[in-house]
């Protein structure tokens, strides 16, 4: 059974950092890309960042680039989203999804995560 499980989210405020951990377990992890999303209240849920099976690709939103950084740890089966300068704007529950393949993302996604919301107060 995959599992991917989205950690490290809270409350925080303008200007602060977080670090998000995606765990996963069932699955051949260095197999699979990997893509962090968000979705805010009343909003359509968004890619903010992807990175390729071995590591060497990464993309990143246009509204995060520069401030958030995406990394993996295959020994680990883990991938990390670090979070800088955070802004009110960037409130949203933040998931995990992973798709088997070489490329950086994917238009679909196989698994997803449940999870973890990032609140940001002005």
């Amino acid at each position: 059974q995959v599992q991917l499980v989205e950690s490290g989210g809270g409350l925080v405020q303008a200007g602060d950092s977080l670090r998000l951990s995606c765990a996963a377990s069932g699955l051949m992890f260095s197999n699979y890309a990997v893509g962090w999303f968000r979705q805010a209240p009343g909003k359509e849920r968004e890619l903010v960042a992807a990175i390729s099976k071995g590591g060497s690709g990464t993309y990143y939103g246009h509204s995060v680039q520069g401030r958030f950084t995406i990394s993996r740890d295959n020994a680990k089966n883990t991938v990390y989203l670090r979070l800088n300068s955070l802004q009110p704007e960037d409130t949203a529950v933040y998931y995990c999804a992973a798709v088997r393949g070489s490329n950086t993302y994917y238009p679909k996604y196989d698994y997803w995560g449940k999870g973890t919301l990032v609140t940001v107060s002005s």
